[in-house]
């Protein structure tokens, strides 16, 4: 098996792909960590120069210098010293074929597609030869990285680096939360919640006197139970039936001012409501990221 088995080349700023390798290696942890590199990419500037993502059986190693990174996906077996040489190497190819001026300008994902002939050859050279050609090019390294190690990291500190990095607050490491689509009778519970607090709105204008603090309360309800219909919160299920309790209360309350089918209207619609809300599961999205 080969000890480099993927390299990859990003942008620092935004982690835009320029250039990676080929394989074509159907190991499961392999694609795993290919796709980590994407997560890692977009957390470069909350993360050391220098880095280690173990994993089980592959590692991740990255290197960051002059606004691009350089990253590869190693056999455990291979030492560190070894696959930060070949970063390393990867780095001077790089900058000897594009300046910083070309990266800055590239707009669309692996614009130097030319240099993967490159990446393969070197990446080729250390499977073959097990390290770097100069011997002292490798004793360089491993004296650097003894006086200043790479920091080792795990993909839940990545995962919280970069929420933290766009103002996401993550609810489970490692992965980001949403709903599942809105439901055909959820935009019409939507609606009908809208109408149903306009409604009471109007009503407690022109009730002012008698009714207009309960038909103030429907309306502040009806909105808070779209809300959290819409969003994810926590103790959802808690606020959802405070909720429902408050506007059957009200209710009962303007009993004889409003008719049965009235009263049964806003009733349902609370109910309704607060039974699509609980059957609205969150989806567990994985950081799927194509690399």
């Amino acid at each position: 098996m080969s000890l480099i088995l993927f390299a990859f080349v990003v942008r620092f700023r935004d982690g835009l792909p320029l250039s990676a390798s080929t394989d074509f290696l159907h190991n499961k942890e392999l694609q795993e960590r290919k796709q980590q590199l994407k997560v890692i990419s977009k957390s470069l500037s909350s993360l050391p120069e220098r880095g280690t993502v173990k994993g089980h059986e592959l590692n991740i190693h990255f290197l960051s210098s002059e606004g691009v990174s350089y990253m590869t996906v190693c056999a455990c077996s291979l030492p560190a010293a070894s696959a930060f040489c070949f970063l390393e190497d990867l780095r001077w190819e790089f900058t000897a074929c594009f300046d910083n001026s070309a990266v800055a300008l590239a707009s669309r994902p692996y614009p130097f597609l030319e240099f993967d002939s490159a990446i393969q050859k070197l990446q080729q050279h250390y499977n073959q030869k097990g390290g770097p050609s100069l011997e002292v090019t490798l004793a360089e390294v491993w004296e650097d990285l003894r006086t200043s190690p790479p920091q080792v990291l795990t993909m839940e500190d990545v995962a919280l680096t970069n929420g933290a990095a766009n103002g996401i607050q993550l609810i489970h490491k490692g992965q980001s939360q949403r709903l599942e689509p809105v439901s055909a009778p959820g935009i019409l519970s939507l609606i009908l919640n809208i109408m149903c607090a306009a409604l009471n709105l109007i009503r407690g204008v022109h009730l002012i006197e008698y009714t207009f603090q309960v038909s103030q309360d429907i309306f502040i309800s009806f909105p808070l139970q779209s809300h959290l219909y819409l969003f994810h919160t926590c103790q959802k299920k808690l606020k959802s039936f405070t909720l429902l309790t408050i506007i059957i209360l009200c209710n009962a309350f303007l009993f004889g001012l409003r008719n049965i089918w009235q009263l049964a209207f806003h009733m349902s619609m609370a109910c309704l409501s607060t039974l699509l809300t609980l059957h609205r599961k969150l989806l567990d999205r994985n950081m799927d990221c194509g690399v």
